[in-house]
């Protein structure tokens, strides 16, 4: 908004030069963020405790110990993450920009559903919230309806092709199942942050390393010269994603605040759903569709661990993780939460890295 009303006006005014920096806007974008969470945070946090009665219902079949310390926080601060992001986007961003509506339509979207099914949680005191069936419905919709808005807005050869990193000619054709495979990239990344959000600050943490990797990519690839010279698919626009994920990542340091051991709040599916689906979201548009698998490879982790769990159970009878998500595997093992905590965020940034170098290597 501060850039539509402001930028026009630089002619007249150099101050308000200023306002059409990228870079800027997106610093300012993550300060803002990082403000409204940590002013907005105490409030919401009391608010939350009032009105949910014992905060959120803990999974009787998980670690024992969950029943002890974890009892009685309250959930849904996904609320505190998307009040700052969306506001700190909405102030900061190029509001004529239609990356970013699309990107926001999934965040909020996917943060609704997470609120219906938190909400269910609290109310009736149980675990199940949403069913599964109408939970995947919902996100594949959203994400459908993304993928198409998105595919409009992509340049004409990159809107129906995946693209493969390191090997920068090769464009996969996919055709009219170029939005059926986005769809499932905002679903998996929604879902695979959901599974990975079990321990005081486990998701926010990644999710934050993963969003500063996929500015700087966003930054690259929305700027002609430094696609050409990296030779990267330039996609005009999709620069303007690096507020939005400057946003996130604000947001995400002034939740973490309040999530830290021991935690005050957990996102819950308010969050978890939202900002994986922003992830997903973004990697479409910016065509780095399987770099987010390998910078977001904890996610994968995770994900892969309930799949086998569940397979090899229902096929054996016998479990090949003593619980799963992985995290509460090692949990079983008699591995400190922090410990778990800080060595799965090593891996996230060691995995960035590698997603990074995807870049370069051409």
């Amino acid at each position: 908004m501060i850039f539509n009303l402001l930028s026009p006006l630089a002619e007249e005014f150099q101050l308000f030069n200023l306002f059409r920096y990228l870079t800027f806007r997106a610093g300012a974008a993550c300060m803002t963020a990082l403000a409204l969470s940590l002013m907005l945070g105490p409030w919401l946090i009391r608010y939350l405790r009032a009105t949910q009665n014992g905060g959120q219902p803990i999974r009787e079949d998980g670690p024992q110990s969950h029943l002890l310390t974890k009892k009685g926080t309250p959930t849904m601060g996904g609320v505190l993450i998307l009040i700052g992001l969306v506001s700190s986007t909405l102030l900061w961003a190029d509001l004529g920009n239609g990356y970013v509506w699309a990107v926001l339509m999934v965040t909020l979207g996917y943060g609704a559903l997470g609120f219906a099914d938190d909400w269910l949680k609290v109310t009736k005191r149980n675990t199940k919230g949403v069913s599964g069936r109408h939970k995947l419905i919902a996100q594949g919709l959203i994400g459908l309806a993304a993928a198409i808005w998105m595919m409009a807005l992509l340049p004409g050869p990159l809107s129906t092709t995946l693209a493969v990193p390191v090997f920068k000619e090769v464009l996969v054709p996919l055709s009219l199942l170029f939005p059926i495979f986005a769809m499932l990239v905002m679903m998996g990344a929604s879902n695979a942050v959901n599974l990975t959000d079990g321990l005081d600050g486990l998701a926010i943490v990644p999710v934050m390393i993963a969003a500063g990797v996929f500015a700087f990519i966003a930054y690259l690839v929305g700027n002609r010269v430094f696609a050409d010279y990296l030779q990267l698919h330039f996609v005009p626009g999709t620069g303007e994603l690096a507020v939005f994920l400057s946003a996130l990542i604000g947001a995400g340091l002034g939740f973490l605040w309040f999530n830290a051991p021991p935690a005050k709040v957990f996102m819950g599916d308010t969050g978890s759903l939202s900002i994986g689906g922003a992830l997903g979201a973004v990697a479409v548009a910016t065509k780095h569709e399987i770099v987010l698998a390998i910078v977001g490879g904890l996610f994968v982790v995770e994900t892969l661990s309930v799949v086998i769990q569940v397979f090899w159970f229902k096929r054996t009878g016998r479990r090949v993780f003593l619980m799963a998500p992985l995290h509460h595997h090692f949990e079983k093992k008699g591995w400190a939460e922090p410990t778990i905590v800080i060595r799965f965020w090593i891996i996230a940034m060691v995995l960035a890295l590698v997603g990074l170098s995807t870049l370069k290597i051409r």
